[in-house]
């Protein structure tokens, strides 16, 4: 009897858990058994296991084989265990030298020719790994370059079992290894993108998504259809400063976890996820049968989520969008357990006024009936549109402004926004916040950051009278700070105030 061990990272969400993987060979029948809460294609290791060792001339002694995964009471889910096991067993019949692979975290799944394959959820296992301790990890070739984003880890690529066995036995010997080379990741966006100045008009628009990028404020847009809102939305993320390194890697976490990741670099910019309004819950919020994915709040995470179309969408899908909002993260609950996502979006609603599109001025040309005028957008409930900083009705584009020249390009607009963003971080560098966006509104009621009376007069009316909620109010102050720091001044003032509440206004058809 025989035992060996190596470990491997179970990832739940995006947080990884250390795992041990122990082998245990010995006399008996000839069975292959897996313990630990092993899913399906977990418990279906034993035959790629098999299989992989006997392929690659390694010995496979046909005994009885028992390998546990502890914790015990930790879900292990996927085949990214299969090389770890397939290590342990080789271990444990003494093929390689135990000590060699005792500390070490092997991830990736085996091909029944016993190459290894790419599994997704690398970068967070390597996270947890490092954390933990672990300063070796082998990895597949595909994964190498995300999995070297892990600063003070050993990033060991192989491209097959046998590769693996050698190189344990040649450290144990004292031979020097050759490390394999990491392969050069690609660059994740690309640099340029879309441009502002290609946006016709639209002035009004314009400043609201300067201030939105600015401050980090969400967005709606109600207009005609080819006014532009769309190209406006696109534009948002070219305003938006580079990630910090903690957030990229949380970014670049979530879209590993989702297998899209492949050979590009980290996610240094803020994302862009659009997904179409016939998207069901569990696309958007996450979830799913089986293994639990984000969704596309998770894919937006420090980015932009565009809900095009959105009255479209199923009321119960944009209802659910609402805790998210708040807190900037997202929990689904199954039977097994609750996994969480992060969730800190931009979000940017565009919608046509009628289900036509025509409801413009007059709305002569409008086909709907009055029903339908009345209920378009009535699935924009108040309490989600409460969540919503800015809210503007976007025109058509005239004549006049077609013959008056681009505007300002991205690349100015986000010089701006990046002043305006320095000064926030400056202003809130004793708290955890950065941005105006995130700053709960006590703060800003508080003595030392309130404004004086006669600069909320209007303001102040409008929450007695019923007009505008508390959080609505909070959210008018937030607004108002980043027109502030736009402008370059220490504090907001009385015009800034009252640009704040009328860039809110609320949807004539929603406030019905």
């Amino acid at each position: 009897m025989s035992l060996g061990s190596t470990r491997c990272v179970a990832v739940t969400g995006i947080e990884g858990t250390l795992v041990d993987v122990e082998a245990d060979t010995g006399p008996g029948l000839p069975h292959f058994g897996i313990s630990g809460m092993p899913d399906t294609a977990c418990a279906q290791s034993p035959s790629r296991v098999r299989a992989a060792i006997t392929n690659s001339d390694l010995p496979m002694h046909g005994q009885r084989i028992v390998v546990n995964l502890s914790p015990a009471s930790l879900p292990k889910t996927g085949a990214g265990f299969d090389l770890a096991i397939a290590v342990a067993v080789l271990a444990a019949s003494q093929t390689v030298p135990a000590e060699q692979v005792a500390g070490v975290v092997h991830l990736g799944e085996l091909g029944l020719d016993g190459t290894v394959r790419s599994v997704p959820g690398v970068l967070p296992a390597v996270l947890a790994a490092a954390a933990a301790g672990v300063r070796t990890v082998v990895v597949p070739v595909a994964n190498a370059a995300e999995a070297a984003l892990v600063d003070g880890v050993e990033v060991v690529p192989v491209a097959d079992l046998a590769e693996l066995v050698r190189r344990c036995r040649d450290l144990h010997r004292g031979r020097a290894v050759e490390p394999r080379p990491i392969p050069e990741p690609l660059r994740t966006y690309d640099e340029q993108g879309p441009d502002l100045a290609d946006v016709a008009g639209q002035d009004e628009a314009r400043a609201a998504l300067e201030i939105a990028a600015a401050g980090g404020h969400h967005l709606a847009m109600i207009g005609p259809p080819g006014a532009g809102k769309t190209m406006l939305a696109e534009r948002l993320p070219g305003l938006l400063p580079r990630l910090t390194r903690p957030q990229a890697l949380e970014v670049t976490a979530v879209h590993s976890v989702l297998g899209e990741l492949g050979d590009r670099a980290l996610i240094d910019r803020a994302p862009f996820v659009a997904p179409h309004h016939g998207a069901s819950m569990s696309a958007i919020i996450g979830g799913g049968t089986g293994r639990v994915r984000p969704g596309a709040i998770s894919r937006a995470n420090r980015g932009v989520l565009f809900l095009d179309e959105v009255p479209e969408f199923r009321r119960d899908v944009l209802e659910a969008l609402r805790q998210p909002l708040e807190s900037g993260r997202v929990t689904v609950a199954r039977g097994q357990g609750m996994v969480c996502f992060p969730a800190r979006f931009q979000l940017i609603l565009a919608a046509n006024p009628c289900r036509c599109g025509r409801r413009v001025g007059r709305g002569e040309g409008c086909t709907c009936t009055p029903l339908v005028q009345r209920t378009y957008l009535a699935k924009l409930s108040g309490p989600l549109l409460d969540r919503v900083d800015l809210q503007l009705s976007v025109l058509p584009v005239s004549r006049a402004a077609l013959r008056s020249g681009p505007g300002e390009s991205s690349a100015v607009v986000a010089g701006r926004v990046a002043e305006a963003r320095e000064r926030q971080a400056h202003r809130w560098r004793r708290t955890t916040w950065t941005i105006n966006g995130a700053v709960p509104g006590a703060l800003l009621r508080e003595s030392a950051w309130r404004l004086p009376a006669a600069e909320t007069r209007l303001l102040d009316s409008s929450l007695e009278r019923g007009s505008l909620t508390l959080r609505g109010y909070d959210r008018v102050l937030r607004v108002a700070w980043t027109i502030g720091d736009l402008a370059g001044r220490e504090r907001p003032g009385p015009d800034d105030v009252l640009r704040a509440l009328a860039m809110r206004g609320r949807i004539p058809e929603v406030a019905a």
